[in-house]
């Protein structure tokens, strides 16, 4: 209500969009929903550019791999990489990997920031941040699911939760979070139908076989950041008290249980060898020099036995020179035999577990087409 000029007083005026007596900050004229902009407003060059960077310094082994793709798709995965090591810097207090180091606030914030700004960027809004904005941008030139990239998130909420491995079905849940579900991304990314399984198993496939690696590589560092991959109900089975595997008295133990670690991830490996043959040549050559990287050092962690921790295993320049040369005469080969033995995992049984992690979906409160509601 206001005082008109002759003292009496008069009902204030409605507001468009408001209720009476609600005063706009501005006249409705002016005020517009965000535009979408894909990439957050900067130029694709410039994404790709700032992704360069980023897989160059944050996965030498990744970013020669990618050299071997057409420009298109290379430059696609250098998006794609970028968001996933942002994601993974963010919700470990790194900066494009190396040592862990405590956070001050909640992990559980960093998340949530995470998933916020994920969404902004698959909805076409601009982030702030080039590496959301390269998300964006390769998910919508490639059509990335939304749920696989749910699934990569949850992957990074599992570490921020402390949570640890207790069957190796737990493992295999969170190398497809972390790896296997960045896998299918990329298959993606490289053109492969969505509705061709097959060969989105194999790329889960390789994803799992990298992960597999990185954990038999890295147990010493997860350790001293309070993290352990290796299943409790392994460590029980090796006579291994939990959080003690890093203790010379049970280096013997924990050589055997890398060695599974890796001899696991080798079976993904050969699947995932078999869905290579289904690509061009060219990301034939890129995916295997991949698997060749990753799978020696895997195969050097294991030759190393009790020594394989005092230093990070790394493939050198040479070596991964020799490791693409060997691609790409897998590439110009015949197709390969069929493995022998299918991985005991495949990702239609750790989907089964991913979901039933999930949360409980609400109880649909509205009645079906065909019910008769009165």
């Amino acid at each position: 209500m206001k005082e008109g000029r002759s003292g009496k007083t008069l009902p204030a005026r409605p507001t468009p969009g408001g209720a009476p007596g609600e005063r706009m900050l501005a006249p409705s004229r002016i005020l517009r929903e965000t535009p979408r902009q894909i990439g957050g407003g900067r130029t694709r060059a410039e994404l790709v550019e700032d992704a360069r960077q980023s897989i160059a310094k944050g996965s030498k082994s990744f970013a020669a791999a990618s050299r071997l793709f057409d420009r298109e798709t290379r430059e696609r995965a250098w998006l794609l990489y970028a968001w996933c090591r942002r994601c993974d810097d963010i919700a470990d207090g790194q900066d494009h990997g190396g040592t862990l180091r405590a956070q001050a606030g909640d992990p559980a914030d960093r998340i949530k920031a995470i998933r916020i700004l994920t969404a902004r960027a698959l909805e076409g809004q601009p982030t702030a941040d080039p590496a959301f904005d390269a998300l964006g941008q390769v998910a919508q030139e490639a059509a990335l699911p939304p749920a696989v990239i749910d699934d990569v998130i949850e992957g990074f909420a599992l570490d921020a939760a402390g949570w640890r491995p207790r069957t190796e079905l737990d493992l295999m849940r969170y190398c497809y979070h972390v790896a296997g579900a960045v896998g299918v991304l990329m298959a993606r990314v490289m053109g492969v139908a969505a509705d061709d399984a097959e060969t989105l198993d194999r790329a889960c496939d390789m994803g799992l076989a990298f992960q597999l690696s990185n954990i038999s590589r890295d147990v010493w560092e997860d350790d001293a950041a309070a993290r352990c991959y290796i299943p409790v109900e392994w460590l029980v089975e090796a006579d291994i008290p939990p959080g003690q595997h890093m203790k010379p008295a049970f280096r013997e133990q924990l050589v055997g249980l890398v060695a599974q670690l890796v001899e696991l991830g080798e079976s993904h490996e050969a699947a995932a060898r078999q869905g290579a043959a289904r690509l061009g040549w060219r990301q034939r050559w890129a995916v295997l020099s991949a698997a060749n990287i990753y799978g020696a050092i895997g195969r050097e962690v294991r030759a190393r036995g009790p020594a394989a921790w005092d230093h990070r295993v790394h493939t050198g320049t040479l070596a991964k020179l020799r490791h693409i040369a060997l691609a790409l005469r897998e590439t110009l080969r015949p197709r390969p035999a069929p493995a022998a033995q299918p991985p005991r995992w495949d990702r239609g049984k750790i989907l089964v577990a991913v979901r039933m992690a999930g949360p409980i979906p609400p109880n649909p409160t509205t009645p079906l087409p065909d019910e008769d509601v009165r």
